[in-house]
């Protein structure tokens, strides 16, 4: 297909791979059926069906009847930017809820008779003592996150980054996140994870910077851990909570958010 570009770029708006292709080649045709739009992208005509019945429940396609059968054609290109701007409306929502969640959960936490073992570390050690432990375990995983990657490239050397997803790619760990739309976020994404396996590649989703500022890092990771940083200058500080209960809660709470949109996938240059 032609259009590489913009199908790597429609990724980055919240479309999967195979619906972007299919976008595009509506885009390309000026409208088609069904069976055409297969033909041209090269996949199955069901999972052409389903990827249809979604862009047009997005709002980006328009179905048509023709001589009984059914006939797509692209929405105008603003719809695409009501579709991103409603992405991160529902994200920033599953944010705020996550938040709201956090004296429940404490309250929870604090009359729980089988209290989770914490560790507190504090210093560029104590931080680069967290990320080891993150790559401590020998079993695949997929590693959940909400992260200010930019911050990642400015306190850690490039060095110790490289090792760290070397690691994460011996070991088979995966990895989903939610991270500020930046040019310091995009590049870490593109510049660390690049010449990895593609399976191993970051999957993101941006907010926006201006409505979801956070200056830290919240990982899930394992099988019962659960890391949290403050890259705050006055006192950079962290912990590592190993708690099976917290884990899993603070995975349901990542899926809430996750499932406000469908992931970008960061391809490598």
């Amino acid at each position: 297909m032609k259009n590489e570009a913009l199908i790597r770029n429609l990724q980055k708006t919240g479309l999967s791979e195979k619906t972007a292709l299919v976008y595009t080649a509506l885009l390309e045709m000026g409208g088609a059926y069904p069976s055409a739009i297969s033909e041209k992208t090269k996949i199955n005509r069901s999972t052409v069906y389903k990827i249809l019945l979604d862009l047009s429940i997005k709002g980006l396609i328009t179905e048509i009847e023709r001589g009984k059968k059914l006939y797509y054609q692209v929405e105008k290109p603003e719809k695409l930017v009501r579709y991103a701007k409603a992405q991160a409306d529902t994200a920033k929502d599953a944010y705020e809820k996550t938040r709201e969640l956090i004296p429940d959960i404490a309250g929870i936490f604090a009359m729980s008779p089988n209290k989770p073992k914490i560790r507190f570390f504090q210093n560029a050690d104590g931080i680069m003592s967290i990320f080891e432990d993150h790559v401590s375990i020998s079993k695949k995983y997929e590693m959940l996150g909400f992260a200010n990657t930019a911050e990642l490239s400015r306190f850690f050397d490039p060095g110790f980054l490289t090792k760290y997803i070397k690691k994460k790619e011996k070991i088979g760990i995966t990895t989903r996140g939610f991270v500020p739309n930046t040019s310091g976020d995009r590049h870490y994404a593109e510049e660390f994870y690049k010449g990895v396996k593609e399976s191993i590649k970051l999957k993101v989703r941006y907010i926006p910077r201006e409505e979801f500022p956070f200056n830290g890092e919240i990982t899930i990771y394992g099988t019962d851990r659960v890391s949290i940083i403050n890259f705050d200058d006055r006192g950079i500080v962290g912990i590592i909570i190993e708690d099976k209960p917290i884990h899993d809660m603070m995975t349901r709470i990542f899926e809430l958010a996750w499932k406000g949109g469908e992931s970008s996938v960061i391809k490598s240059k």
